[in-house]
């Protein structure tokens, strides 16, 4: 593996050929689409969000690179009659993105696919690099220095500053020279089968399915102890939702999980009431005080049985600190497993969570062997367990071996 050295960077303070213009018409669109087709290489791909402050993950600016072609902006919210031509002329290609599954999602609502994809940030942890931020990679492997400082910014913002805008153009101005480092580096490290696999299962990953418990993740729920006031924070928090979705706004926006907790806490009978706590006195929350009140009315009407459980319910394994009391043969393979799977990210300089899921390893070892005694010996129980929960071939292939070691318990003397 590469190692830098001490010499500072070479700065990249702008795109090579200059800050190009934001396209935002069809046929600018298509204008560039036809550019991209008759490129060459694969396709350096980037999106900016507006995580935060929208509630949608929708991209609000799209960077593309391609030899031959050079960079394109295209601010997909204006264009009418959607990107169709874009789709004809990328949809074939390989796709470079840094942390792909941040940005897929939102570019598939646009119709947008890759045909194959190359992900510098995921081939990065696969080389075992400490570092995989792109900045970090591109000083490491390339030997120049990325400005950054608006990955977080308010991307919906119109128009978009300059400023923005070039900070989006060099994220990819160096995407395709990267992917040709790691690629080299996965090769020489004998992972590139491995990285392809990975690639390809995050380019086939659809989104999970929403929980319907999603507001137990209420900051601060944790200092209530009442079933009533769980339905407080379940209420207020759908009725948020709700006003965050209609309105395209991030619900921490609309109002912050500490309001939801404190008004579940003093339970309020009155607007009068509940404009007294923190925040929801506010410009801002006091238009909606009639919907945030009839939440916790909501709330208070139900019967004791139509109350939420106090303990959240678990889909699967129960949280680690309690298998020692419920089941001591399965913590213990579980502290076995874990220390194989700790040597086996030693040796292949892979971090623990790429070279298996670590949900996965818990999984297994609370129940999985019972689950799959049918598929014959402990080797194919253990490989049919995590197939089945999609672990590619390449990490069972090294896995099972030192799974199948690890799970069974020495008898006590």
């Amino acid at each position: 593996m590469p190692v830098a050295d001490d010499s500072p960077a070479e700065p990249l303070l702008a795109p090579a050929d200059g800050l190009p213009p934001v396209l935002g018409t069809a046929a600018e669109v298509a204008a560039a689409a036809a550019r991209l087709a008759a490129g060459t290489g694969p396709l350096a791909v980037d999106a900016e969000r507006a995580s935060g402050f929208r509630y949608s993950a929708r991209a609000y600016l799209i960077q593309l690179r391609r030899a031959g072609a050079g960079t394109v902006l295209i601010d997909p919210i204006p264009v009418t009659g959607g990107l169709g031509p874009l789709a004809d002329a990328i949809n074939g290609l390989e796709w470079v993105l840094h942390s792909a599954d941040q940005d897929l999602p939102g570019l598939a609502d646009l119709g947008l696919h890759p045909d194959r994809l190359f992900d510098t940030e995921l081939g990065g942890r696969l080389a075992g690099f400490e570092r995989v931020g792109l900045a970090a990679m591109v000083e490491n492997l390339l030997g120049r220095g990325l400005r950054k400082g608006h990955g977080a910014a308010d991307w919906s913002t119109r128009p978009l500053p300059e400023e923005w805008l070039n900070y989006a153009a060099l994220d990819v101005e160096l995407l395709l020279e990267l992917r040709d480092a790691v690629a080299a580096e996965l090769e020489a490290q004998g992972k590139a089968e491995w990285a392809a696999q990975e690639f390809e299962h995050v380019r086939l990953s659809k989104p999970a399915p929403l929980r319907p418990d999603r507001w137990r993740r209420t900051s601060g729920i944790h200092t209530l102890r009442r079933a009533r006031q769980l339905a407080i924070v379940r209420e207020l928090w759908v009725t948020r939702d709700e006003l965050a979705r209609g309105r395209d706004v991030a619900p921490s926006r609309i109002l912050p999980d500490s309001a939801i907790v404190a008004a579940a806490g003093a339970d309020p009978k009155t607007i009068a009431q509940l404009r007294t706590l923190p925040v929801f006195g506010g410009p801002r929350q006091r238009r909606y005080s009639r919907e945030w009140l009839a939440a916790v009315d909501r709330a208070r009407a139900l019967a004791d049985g139509e109350l939420p459980p106090t303990a959240q319910p678990y889909d699967g394994p129960p949280p680690v600190n309690r298998w020692e009391r419920r089941d001591p043969v399965a913590a213990a393979r579980l502290t076995r497993a874990r220390g194989a799977m700790a040597e086996l990210s030693e040796e292949h300089s892979i971090p623990v969570e790429n070279l298996l899921s670590p949900e996965l390893v818990r999984r297994l070892c609370w129940d999985g062997i019972s689950s799959y005694e049918a598929s014959g010996t402990l080797p194919d129980a253990v490989d049919a367990f995590l197939a089945a929960g999609a672990a590619r071939a390449w990490q069972r292939e090294l896995a099972v071996p030192r799974l199948v070691a690890a799970l069974p318990v020495p008898a006590a003397d």
